[in-house]
C-alpha cells in the first residue's frame, strides 16, 4: 500500500491571517506565506480525539503541537515577549517527553514538545 511521507502543509482560518503569520514567524519561528518551512526530522503524531476530549478547549476542533529542542528556552524566550505558557507536571513523562501550552493572539491552542533525549 502506498502511504503518505509526512505532513505538508497546515492550513486554518484566522481573522488576521498576515498578523497571525507574523506572530508564528516572530515567536515560533516558522516561515509563513509563499516560503517553505524545512522542518526538523523527527516523530509527529496524528491522532483524532472524542469529540469530547478534555485534552484541549471544547470550542477548538484542532491544536498544533510543535516539536522543540529546548522547551525551557523557548518558554524564557516566549514569557521575555509577554506571551503566557501552561506546565503541568503530570503531563510531562521520560519516556514521551515535556509539554507546555500557549495559544496564539486568535486563541488557537498549541502544544510545545521536548521529546526525550535520544539515549
Amino acid at each position: 500500500m502506498e502511504k503518505v511521507s509526512g505532513i505538508g502543509g497546515v492550513f486554518f482560518r484566522a481573522r488576521d491571517p498576515q498578523g497571525l503569520g507574523r506572530w508564528y514567524e516572530e515567536h515560533l519561528g516558522i516561515t509563513i506565506g509563499e516560503a517553505v518551512w524545512s522542518q526538523a526530522a523527527g516523530p509527529t503524531v496524528f491522532a483524532p480525539f472524542k469529540a469530547d476530549s478534555d485534552y484541549f478547549p471544547a470550542d477548538k476542533q484542532w491544536m498544533m503541537n510543535f516539536r522543540v529542542g529546548d522547551l525551557d528556552a523557548l518558554l524564557a524566550q516566549l514569557s521575555a515577549a509577554g506571551i503566557a505558557a501552561e506546565t503541568r507536571a503530570e503531563w510531562d513523562d521520560p519516556q514521551v517527553g515535556r509539554f507546555a501550552r500557549i495559544h496564539d493572539p486568535e486563541g488557537n491552542p498549541i502544544e510545545l514538545w521536548e521529546p526525550p533525549a535520544a539515549p
